[in-house]
């Protein structure tokens, strides 16, 4: 996610917004078929205002996809928020001939113990991943290019 440019310091509002401020780099970054729905996505369950970080659509998978954005570890509660939010975008969002939503927890790191455990007896279609700001790695680098290069020259 080095594309963010984000300073050595920076909240998760912060990276929020830079995300959405370099939105096209950061879905590639995840996947094609990704459809930007919107940040900080109000959903109301009974008298309450919660807010997804960012929602998306995938047309592949045919589903919503919800980012939480964190900063630091992976912590067990995030995965009861992101519950909380999956089933209110199922309840009240998602279309009759779509699939379940999914949910995407970001953090800077994680330690696999507590996200083992924290999954291991959970239902929900939720995925834990790491982001790190730092250049990819070079050999990975030229092996994406070599592979673009050769889908570039097929299509032609």
């Amino acid at each position: 996610m080095e594309f963010l440019d984000l300073p050595n310091e920076y909240s998760e509002k912060d990276l929020k917004n830079a995300i959405v401020k370099n939105l096209k780099d950061f879905i590639l970054e995840v996947g094609k078929d990704f459809t930007f729905i919107g940040d900080e996505y109000r959903i109301q369950i009974g008298n309450h205002d919660l807010f997804i970080d960012l929602l998306f659509f995938n047309r592949e998978l045919s589903c919503l996809v919800a980012f939480e954005l964190k900063l630091g570890e992976f912590k067990a509660e995030y995965l009861g928020k992101m519950n909380l939010y999956l089933e209110a975008l199922d309840r009240d969002v998602k279309k009759k001939n779509e699939n379940p939503s999914v949910g995407v927890i970001l953090c800077s790191s994680k330690d696999k113990n507590i996200v083992e455990y924290s999954l291991s007896k959970n239902m929900s279609q939720t995925l834990i991943s790491e982001y790190k700001l730092k250049l990819i790695d070079k050999k990975l680098l030229e092996n994406k290019l070599s592979e673009m290069k050769r889908i570039l020259g097929n299509e032609r």
